[in-house]
């Protein structure tokens, strides 16, 4: 009786000795991205200053390419190709995000180092009534309660007729109708703001004659172009509430209607709450329409949207630099992040309300 000794494998078929040795090569240390990405940081820091052009966007810009050189380079002589070409493509998603986010935190560096110096108590609690460009006084006040009457009757305007309009299309529209819906929704995400404010402008005309400007125009303005971006984040929203549900709410004999606002809506209340705020986000800053339906001089509080002109904080902050000069310009700068704070306050609300108020999936 004869035994055969089978010979040992190398490996799959395809793979030659190479490939085993390209697979057992060494490692970078896991310590190594985050020293390079340091190492990145100070030399490309030390290089732009001393040739006197540092600024935070362009020694980020340097120091991810650098880091990316760098780590690729160090994979491909230590590492394997694969795991070299793993870290390239890993510090470009890095790359990508960096140069997103730079921008952004440039913006609000920028804003909070130029505004902080005159955003205080006074300056929140004064308006500009009675105040000259010249004067070191005045403050936002009645900007700031224009700001907040004018979103707040354009939100009352809007999130009814986009929700319900997002409603209507997911559960009932089909056919021409909702097609037409739908384009015309479309159409009206893209249009420029300018256009509603002169929309507002001729009705308001043909309503109460010419001149005739206050919070309420400016309301309506700032509605014509929240209704497309609610009536859209609300379609998706209720459109990912999973169709079991509605069916198994039909089964136990509820009606329709009611689904809708005992199983749909509350399912979807965490989107719909963050659309709704994106919306406000979208015109809380709009000052083309605010311009020529609300007016641009208003100084005194004014709390009443159909009595005279309202001022709002983009407004506030366009004559402001309008005017020029030093003071004006530290006006303008606190005024913007004001606006930016009001923002993010909105932002927080919406997550806290989605947080309170979505459906609890445990049991």
């Amino acid at each position: 009786m004869t035994t055969t000794t089978r010979p040992k494998s190398t490996g799959s078929a395809g793979e030659g000795p190479q490939t085993q040795r390209s697979m057992r090569t060494g490692s970078l240390p896991r310590y190594a991205p985050a020293a390079v990405l340091a190492g990145a940081a100070v030399v490309s820091s030390a290089a732009l200053q001393a040739l006197g052009s540092f600024h935070l966007v362009t020694a980020g810009l340097a120091t991810a390419v650098l880091y990316t050189v760098v780590i690729v380079g160090a994979s491909a002589a230590v590492e394997n190709p694969r795991k070299a070409k793993d870290r390239f493509v890993t510090a470009v998603v890095y790359l990508c995000f960096a140069a997103a986010m730079l921008p952004l935190l440039s913006l609000l560096t920028t804003v909070f180092l130029e505004g902080i110096t005159r955003l205080d108590g006074y300056f929140l609690t004064v308006s500009m009534n009675g105040v000259t460009p010249s004067m070191d006084a005045g403050g936002v006040y009645h900007a700031i309660v224009g700001t907040i009457a004018i979103t707040g009757m354009a939100a009352v305007i809007s999130i009814p007729i986009g929700l319900f309009t997002a409603v209507y299309l997911v559960e009932y529209g089909r056919g021409r109708l909702a097609k037409a819906i739908t384009f015309f929704v479309d159409v009206m995400t893209g249009i420029p703001s300018i256009v509603a404010g002169l929309f507002v402008v001729a009705l308001w005309m043909m309503l109460f004659g010419p001149g005739n400007t206050n919070g309420a125009a400016g309301a309506v303005s700032l509605a014509v172009l929240m209704i497309p971006v609610v009536v859209r984040s609300s379609e998706e929203m209720l459109r990912l509430v999973p169709q079991e549900l509605r069916e198994a709410s039909y089964a136990l004999g509820v009606p329709k209607w009611l689904t809708i606002v005992k199983v749909v809506l509350p399912t979807a209340v965490a989107g719909l709450t963050t659309g709704i705020m994106l919306a406000l986000a979208r015109v809380i800053g709009e000052t083309a329409p605010l311009v020529l339906t609300a007016g641009s001089s208003a100084v005194a509080i004014n709390w009443n949207l159909f009595n005279g002109q309202m001022m709002s904080l983009p407004v506030f902050i366009y004559s402001q630099v309008r005017m020029g000069g030093a003071v004006n310009m530290e006006r303008a700068w606190a005024a913007a992040l004001t606006l930016i704070v009001i923002v993010m306050l909105l932002f927080l609300t919406a997550r806290l309300v989605s947080r309170l108020f979505a459906p609890k999936l445990g049991r």
